[in-house]
């Protein structure tokens, strides 16, 4: 039981890295299925489960992504990427909240409360955001997360006529270990933790 548990920590924390490069070895359609049955049972507020994602792995769809990524490397890690997963989170919701939250009507929690929507959205797609990268790893894939895109681009190529908003991308893949930068510092329990 403990080397399962140890395993599994190491190869979803410790000795897990953000990659930044990736071989070619493909990512299958079938494991992006696997990926999201995993994460869809991760926790989040009422069951909300604002994430969408959009797994973009054809030449088409990462020329789309490439023009909305910022300049420099973020460009070159989604090209090379086998599949980057774009992260948005779904403004509206609510409407699924009587099928995915039945014991209450918290549908009427966020009627007319646009701000509650928008942070309720971001903060557990976010989380759901991460529970990918959890379940990828969990899966033996590795992932690069990352922010620096045009986000207004992102909506209209990938959320047009959808209440969806783009909140990250992640590349997804088998990575590269010899392109990897030394492991970065992390801060100690005292600075980043209180008990209280």
């Amino acid at each position: 039981m403990t080397s399962t548990r140890n395993v599994t920590t190491a190869q979803l924390f410790t000795d897990a890295r953000t990659a930044i490069g990736y071989t070619p070895e493909p990512v299958p359609d079938a494991l992006l299925h696997e990926l999201y049955e995993l994460l869809k049972w991760a926790p989040t507020s009422a069951n909300c489960s604002p994430a969408r994602f959009v797994f973009v792995r054809t030449p088409e769809g990462k020329a789309r992504l490439e023009a909305c990524m910022n300049e420099g490397s973020n460009r070159r890690k989604v090209r090379e990427a086998p599949v980057t997963a774009v992260i948005g989170m779904d403004l509206a919701f609510p409407e699924t909240l009587p099928r995915l939250f039945p014991h209450a009507d918290a549908r009427s929690w966020f009627e007319g409360r646009p701000a509650l929507i928008e942070a309720t959205a971001f903060r557990n797609g976010s989380l759901q955001g991460a529970y990918l990268m959890m379940a990828a790893r969990a899966l033996g894939l590795d992932c690069g997360p990352m922010s620096g895109f045009d986000a207004a681009a992102m909506d209209a190529a990938f959320w047009a006529g959808t209440a969806v908003r783009t909140n990250f991308v992640c590349t997804l893949g088998h990575g590269d270990d010899t392109r990897l930068f030394p492991r970065g510092p992390r801060l100690g329990f005292d600075e980043a933790c209180r008990l209280a």
